[in-house]
Order: C-alpha cells, then structure tokens, then sequence
C-alpha cells in the first residue's frame, strides 16, 4: 500500500510531538511531586528537630522510659503527625494512635540513619492506612550519646490527591498540545504538499506533451529550484524538438535535391536519341557526385545514429599522426587549386605517435577541412598547423572565411543545429567530430569572429584513455 510524503511527514511531526509531550508531562509530575513531598518533608524536620531540642534542653537528666509515662505529650506538643518512639534496637516503645506494631522492630532506612546519628527520611506504604505515608526520624542524643529515636509520620493522601489532580490538568494540557500541533502539522504539510502536487501535476502535463504549460514557484526553496529545472528542462524540449524538426525539413530537402538531380539525368540519358557522347559523360559525372553526396549524407546519420545509441567502437592502435596528416593534405591540395586557397601545412615530423582509432582520426580531419574550405571564399587562405604540447597533440585548422555569428557559436557542436550561415548537409558535422574526440579523452574548441575567419583547436592526448 502506497503511503503519501503527506502522511509521513504529518506522522513524524505527531511522533515528535507526542514524545516531547510525554517527556514534558513526566518531567513536570515528578517535579511536582517532589516539590509537594519536599515540602511536607521541610515541616515534618523542622517540627522533629524542634522537639527533639526541647527534650535535649529540659528533659535530657530524666529516663527516656520515665518521659514516655509521664510526660509524652512533650513530642507530639509541636506537630499533628504520627509521632513514635524507639529504641536503639529499633522496636516501638510509644506510637500516637496506638498502632497494632508497637513493640514490633522497625528497620527502614530512615530509622537506620537516625540510629547512626543523621535525619532520615522514608516514603513507603504501612499496615494501618491504605496510602502511602512519609516518616522522618531523628536520633535523641544526651550528652553526646543517641538513646533513641524520634519518628514523625504524616499520610499522604491528600498531597497525592492534589497531585493527581495536578497531573490530570497537565494531562488535559497535554492533548490539547497534541491536538493543536496535530491541526498545525496537516497544515505546514499542506504547505509542502500542494507546491509539490502542481509541480507533479506539471511535470505529467509535460510528459504528455504539454511542453509549453510552466510550473509557478511559490518560494525560493528546494521546491522553487525544482519548478526552475522543470521549466528549463520543457523549455530545452522545445529547442530540441525545434531542432529536430528543423533538421527532419532539412534533411528532407537536402536528400530530395541529390535524388532530384539523378533522377533527372537518369530520365535525360534514358530518353537521348542522339547517342550524344559528351552528353553522357556530363551526366554520369554528375549523377557521381550526386551519389557521392548522399552517401556522406547517409554515412553521418549512420555515425549520429552510432554515438545516440552508444554502438559506437574505437579500434585504437599506435598511429602516425604526422602520415595521416600527410595523406589528408594531398586530397585537399587539388580542392585548394580548383577554388583558388591557399592551403599550408605545417608540422613537426617528430610529432610523437598517438594510440587512437586511425579511420576516425582521419574523419575528424577531413571533415574540419571541409568546413574550413566550405566557408573559405576564393583567394582565401586555410591553415593546418600541428604540434606537440605537454602529453597532448595539438592540431588546429584556421581559415579566414565567413566566420560563425556569435549567437550561432555556443550551440555549433550541438546535434542538429545549423547556424545562420550554416552549409552543413545535416548540421552533424561538427557534433559527430566533438563526440569522437571526446571518445579518444581529448577535446575540440571552436573560436570564431564573423567575416575574420574560424579556428577550431583539437587536443588528443599521446597515450589515449584507458577503458575506451
């Protein structure tokens, strides 16, 4: 059975509360009880010491046996209480109200302390009253020498009485402390509860779909930062659903163009009469680099669709960088001539080998390049410069074409994102490259001024990362 946050924060506070209550109740009955029983304790030794100070005075030269024949009111003349007289073998030798145990020994504590010469004090139950009472005992000393004691006995019926009806009060207090913190309880729950309800509430709206509905924040708490992250998180939903819809419009259109033009010359060749041979060559050509282009276009979304599911593998070996970079500068020495760029390389031959997947590296080169003389206008000029810094290979591509808008730059390695001057096929390009860089432990900057020009820096640690 689900219990809700509300009924276990409402039970914890009750917990608590019940047990500071209970806590409290017994600590104030007992202090009550203690101060009513001190106080009948006060009396009861002042009005025992005051007798027995009056024996000491006037009646210390008779016998103790004689004082109890004839002159036994002199002990019970200060005080309304039980009063005994025992010797110093405890036994009763005189009780006020002619109990059925005189004569019978007596040991509780406080005739033992009186008996070593102290006041003792003794709380418990007797034969003859059915509630507790207290005794208070105190030696009767002549010249220096105990010859009996003096016990004064008062009942406690009355004293627990008012403490009963003491402690009934404090009980009714009590639950009525319960009872309000319970009603307060339910509602600073509440407090916590409903905030959390809308943001639920909002949160499944969205998972629904509902991507534009917004959490209101009440406080700037915990809950407060939650409904912030939840807005946030629909408004990032909405940048990538817009993203993917962009790139779903695109993509759609950038597939259809290369499928237009080999369809159309496929229909042309298919339809020449004329058996025209430079007609032929013209159209196989194009329908070539048609195919070409969608292959790449095919070949990126495989590689997206890869890394999104995280099937992509690294066949990492020692590898020449300074080869790869050689055979990549051939391929684009010829791009260079045709569109009139000026492309220099520049590299230290002793670059140090680096463990990494070469296939991939290669990718990453390649497709910087590209972008370098996409964007590069004729009479530009693109730069690759490569060197070894610290345990890392540096290699940076720099052009001085068309450069990136700066609101565009945050976002150019995202997935799908295609700026505003933007000629990517799929806007994967960059992404696809900054993933596989990051597979290798390295990492990829892009710095870029609008119309000044690009430069992207790669970092690819020599020794590679273990586990990958």
């Amino acid at each position: 059975m689900r219990t809700s946050i509300k009924k276990r924060l409402v039970g914890n506070f009750m917990l608590v509360i019940i047990m500071t209550v209970l806590i409290l109740e017994v600590f104030l009955i007992n202090a009550v009880k203690q101060y009513y029983y001190k106080g009948i304790e006060e009396i009861l030794s002042n009005q025992i010491i005051l007798s027995t100070d009056f024996y000491s005075r006037y009646f210390s030269s008779n016998r103790l046996e004689d004082i109890i024949i004839d002159d036994i009111d002199v002990f019970w003349r200060q005080t309304k209480a039980q009063v005994q007289i025992l010797d110093l073998n405890g036994k009763v030798l005189m009780d006020s109200i002619g109990a059925s145990h005189s004569f019978q020994t007596i040991s509780t504590n406080d005739v033992i302390k009186a008996l070593e010469g102290e006041k003792g004090t003794w709380i418990g139950n007797v034969d003859y009253d059915t509630s507790s009472v207290m005794a208070v005992s105190y030696p009767l000393v002549v010249e220096g020498e105990t010859i009996g004691v003096l016990r004064f006995i008062s009942s406690l019926r009355n004293v627990n009485k008012i403490i009963k009806n003491i402690a009934e009060v404090l009980m009714i207090v009590g639950v009525m402390v319960i009872l309000i913190s319970g009603g307060l309880s339910i509602f600073l729950a509440n407090t916590i509860i409903q905030p959390l309800r809308e943001v639920t509430t909002v949160a499944e709206k969205m998972a629904a779909g509902q991507l534009k509905i917004r959490s209101k924040k009440r406080f700037d708490d915990e809950l407060g930062k939650l409904s912030d992250t939840l807005n946030y998180m629909a408004e990032e939903l909405i940048k990538k659903e817009q993203l993917k819809t962009d790139f779903i419009s695109s993509i759609s259109h950038e597939l259809r163009t290369p499928l237009t033009s080999i369809k159309g010359w496929a229909i042309t060749l298919k339809s020449d009469k004329s058996n025209d041979q430079q007609l032929l060559i013209d159209g196989l050509d194009i329908i070539e680099k048609e195919s070409d282009r969608l292959s790449n276009m095919v070949e990126e979304l495989l590689d997206f669709s890869r890394f999104v599911s995280g099937r992509i593998t690294l066949n990492k070996d020692e590898m020449d960088i300074v080869d790869s970079i050689e055979q990549i500068e051939k391929q684009f020495r010829f791009r260079a001539q045709d569109k009139d760029i000026q492309y220099e390389a520049y590299y230290d031959f002793n670059l140090p080998h680096i463990i990494a997947d070469e296939n991939r590296i290669k990718q990453v080169l390649i497709n910087l390049l590209d972008n370098a003389f996409k964007f590069t206008p004729e009479g530009g000029k693109v730069i690759l410069l490569a060197k070894a810094k610290g345990e890392d290979v540096l290699i940076e591509i720099e052009d001085n074409g068309c450069g990136i808008y700066e609101d565009d730059l945050p976002y150019i390695k995202e997935k799908f994102y295609k700026g505003k001057n933007s000629k990517s096929n799929s806007g994967l390009g960059l992404s696809i490259c900054d993933e596989i860089i990051k597979l290798h432990g390295g990492s990829m900057e892009v710095e870029s001024e609008l119309n000044q020009g690009t430069k992207v820096t790669v970092s690819i640690p020599i020794k590679g990362v273990e586990g990958q």
